[in-house]
């Protein structure tokens, strides 16, 4: 390998941590702060406002500040029903390994699937009769095929996931299963149906992280990162760099470097140099979001996860969303159209919600007399600053979308 070889894959390598979230977010961040943006300008006296609305809900919502993590599992519990909980009475896994496992498989294709829905789609669950949409209902879709059997190839153990199954799942049964129809669009519906194959495949590619058995599931990797434990213990960036690893190659049409796909990652020209990959700003949101979803089926494994504060805040819109509807972050312009997720000016809203999801937890915890052990930042996220983000959103435009309209392929929001 040559030395520009060598230079490359280390600065892939680095773009695919949580360090390097924060660090590239931040020092993008640092030009909207010190007024060189031309996207954003930062009202620093507004955040004030933020924390206490964020620390207001959470309290209204978790008065004994008893506040869960920010994860996939909170959507299936919508209404108050827990969904998930009333499959595994009835499954009735005889061991934590495999409930772990099945859950594991059902965090990750739930997840995969999760990118924004949009304003139109809706969902209604058959049993309840309730209808849901946005992350709530794809969450209640996507649950609902997980019971069916959609992703399992063994009729005999519906409630798992696996390679088969998954790259085997057909256009019209993808449909049928998010209730898509014209008067009822799914945006990016082919992107997320494509992503599922592309899983199959990466799921196959590495067995080390994902097969049991020579059963190639998502869940396998519950197993995998169960083995890496220390006495019993796992930090949560063990999480994130597996994931990142083993679902690097499902991203369709992202950036490489050094031979390494860099998934949820994207370039700024306001910040290149002759480096490899200085100009790249890595997010990696589904990813991180996976990985605190991936913490209840660890606990069910017997594994306690370490260090959540190692993971950064979500930068997707409406953690972004609250920041710029709250007054923090203010656009320059109004962008005339939906921008693509590369656009720079997208890169950068995303990178001030890292940073800013920084600044915002101690203040949100001095409101609450609480700390970094009793509310890590994921529970901030809960508590929190995504339905707050919600709340502003529907108080401010009638269809309660995102203050800055974003094209969807269905892989990133």
């Amino acid at each position: 390998m040559s030395e520009a070889e060598d230079a490359e894959l280390s600065a892939a390598r680095w773009l695919l941590t949580a360090e390097a979230v924060r660090e590239r977010s931040a020092d993008l961040f640092a030009r909207i702060e010190e007024g060189r943006s031309d996207s954003f300008a930062f009202v620093p006296e507004a955040m004030a406002g933020i924390a206490g609305r964020v620390a207001a809900l959470t309290r209204q919502r978790f008065p004994a500040l008893s506040v869960p993590l920010h994860a996939r599992w909170r959507h299936f519990e919508t209404g108050g029903h827990d969904r998930f909980g009333a499959l595994a009475d009835a499954r009735g896994w005889t061991c934590r390994e495999e409930a772990a496992r099945a859950m594991g498989d059902l965090a990750i294709v739930s997840v995969l699937l999760d990118a924004g829905a949009g304003a139109q789609w809706r969902y209604r669950e058959a049993v309840t009769g309730e209808t849901a949409a946005r992350s709530e209902g794809l969450a209640l879709a996507s649950l609902a095929m997980f019971a069916s059997g959609a992703f399992s190839s063994v009729p005999t153990d519906p409630l798992r996931a696996d390679a088969e199954a998954l790259e085997g799942l057909t256009e019209d049964e993808f449909a049928s299963g998010f209730q898509i129809a014209p008067d009822n669009p799914l945006p990016g519906a082919e992107g997320r149906r494509a992503l599922l194959a592309n899983l199959a495949r990466a799921i196959r590619a590495a067995p080390d992280l994902f097969a049991v058995a020579d059963d190639p599931r998502p869940g396998g990797i519950v197993d995998a990162l169960a083995e890496e434990a220390e006495d019993g213990t796992l930090p949560a960036s063990a999480i994130l760099a597996a994931l990142l690893e083993g679902l690097g190659p499902i991203w369709p049409g992202r950036l490489v470097l050094g031979g390494l796909p860099l998934g949820d990652a994207w370039r700024h020209p306001a910040l290149g140099n002759t480096s490899p990959g200085a100009d790249i700003v890595p997010f990696h949101k589904l990813s991180l979001w996976l990985s605190l979803s991936l913490v209840e089926p660890l606990t069910v494994r017997g594994i306690e996860v370490t260090n959540l504060d190692g993971l950064p805040g979500l930068a997707e819109y409406r953690n972004g969303g609250l920041f710029v509807d709250g007054g923090a972050l203010v656009p320059r312009q109004e962008p005339a159209a939906p921008l693509p997720v590369g656009h720079p000016l997208v890169v950068e809203w995303r990178a001030a919600t890292v940073t800013l999801l920084d600044r915002v937890a101690p203040m949100v915890r001095e409101r609450l007399g609480a700390d970094e052990v009793s509310l890590p930042l994921a529970s901030i996220l809960e508590g929190g600053t995504w339905l707050a983000g919600r709340q502003l959103a529907r108080e401010l435009r009638p269809s309660g979308g995102p203050p800055i309209a974003i094209e969807s392929d269905g892989t990133v929001f």
